[in-house]
């Protein structure tokens, strides 16, 4: 189902469009340059988020093959659900939330950021008409949410999808659950895709050593990428719950979750990366610096559109939109939507130039 009806053309179904679509947006394009977890390194070989999504997607698509799941949804919900993420990842995603909140608008939550990106800000303003699963599965994905198990949310129309925004952009802390088993699999999936890839950057950067991680996880799970991925995956295949293929809708809708042992596990896991490389004093030591950039780039945005001088600028505050977004946005909120949607690099580069004093680049934690 399409917010504007569509007839079906050529072999492509509508799912695997969906992927393509998002594929060529633009702000797949910026993924390449957008913060994972590590930011303002000289490694080439940590991640960006455009791994992550492909990670996410591989992975999901794994768990949804074993289990008759249509890996088409699975793609496009992967592909899509990160591309409102703000530079510099979650950090970013807060500062820019604060800056919302002062100046009337709501709390920046980047999975509601990229409903609006593909549905309102792609193609001048047009969007790419996506299907109502596909974009209920990149509002519903939560991989910083810890749940054993998920089972889907009935949706019917667009017009219930569109109350789930207002509700969730009203209360970030909301969890809201995705309409279908594929969107379950990918919040599953950016969990799985995630843990184990942030374990190996901070050992490559000398954040951690590998026999600093708890024991029992070690255990259950394994201490590398690969093993935790697999052993994730594993449990998860077993232990989801999901209607065999033909089955007529009539019976329960199914879950994808672990088991408990696992479940628990990953909980510690996660517990141990926040502690030891969320929160790490090496990862957090230029954040207050980025902050001050991302204050002093939207009051100068700001500021111009106020003034009716952007046009002084070297940069485009999404002017070339339909004109219905121009009229019917506040300043504030079209600079929201052009912050959200730079680079890292571009965000320092633009820093700079207003005067900003931005963070050097390292190779590693000294």
């Amino acid at each position: 189902m399409r917010r504007r009806k569509e007839e079906l053309q050529g072999y492509r179904q509508n799912y695997a469009q969906d992927a393509d679509r998002i594929l060529h947006s633009r702000a797949y394009t910026r993924y390449i340059d957008k913060t994972q977890v590590f930011c303002l390194i000289r490694n080439d070989h940590i991640t960006h988020r455009v791994l992550h999504v492909q990670l996410v997607s591989r992975i999901a698509r794994t768990i949804g093959r074993y289990l008759f799941l249509n890996e088409d949804l699975i793609e496009a919900v992967s592909l899509g659900h990160d591309i409102g993420h703000p530079p510099f990842g979650h950090a970013g995603e807060s500062f820019l939330s604060e800056l919302c909140a002062e100046h009337g608008l709501p709390a920046f939550q980047h999975n509601i950021q990229s409903i609006r990106a593909l549905e309102k800000l792609e193609r001048k303003g047009r969007g790419w008409n996506l299907c109502l699963q596909t974009l209920d599965g990149i509002l519903c994905h939560d991989g910083e949410v810890h749940q054993d198990r998920l089972g889907p949310a009935p949706l019917n129309e667009f017009t219930e999808f569109d109350l789930k925004v207002e509700l969730k952009s009203a209360n970030p802390a909301l969890d809201l659950q995705p309409m279908t088993l594929e969107g379950c699999a990918v919040r599953m999936a950016d969990t799985v895709a995630y843990i184990g890839r942030d374990i190996e950057d901070a050992i490559i950067l000398g954040l951690i050593k590998r026999s600093d991680l708890p024991e029992k996880c070690g255990s259950l799970l394994g201490e590398t990428n690969g093993s935790i991925v697999y052993s994730l995956v594993t449990d998860l295949i077993r232990h989801s719950r999901v209607p065999a293929p033909g089955d007529d809708g009539s019976g329960e809708t199914g879950s994808i979750g672990f088991s408990d042992e696992v479940a628990e596990a990953l909980r510690e896991l996660k517990q141990f990366n926040y502690r030891y490389i969320y929160m790490a004093p090496e990862t957090q030591e230029f954040m207050p610096q980025i902050r001050t950039c991302y204050r002093e780039l939207f009051r100068f945005y700001l500021e111009h559109l106020e003034q009716g001088t952007s046009e002084s600028l070297e940069v485009d505050l999404l002017d070339d939109l339909d004109r219905s977004y121009i009229e019917s946005q506040p300043a504030a909120a079209r600079v929201r939507d052009f912050i959200a949607g730079m680079t890292d690099d571009y965000f320092l580069r633009q820093a700079e130039l207003i005067g900003c004093s931005v963070p050097p680049l390292r190779h590693k934690f000294s």
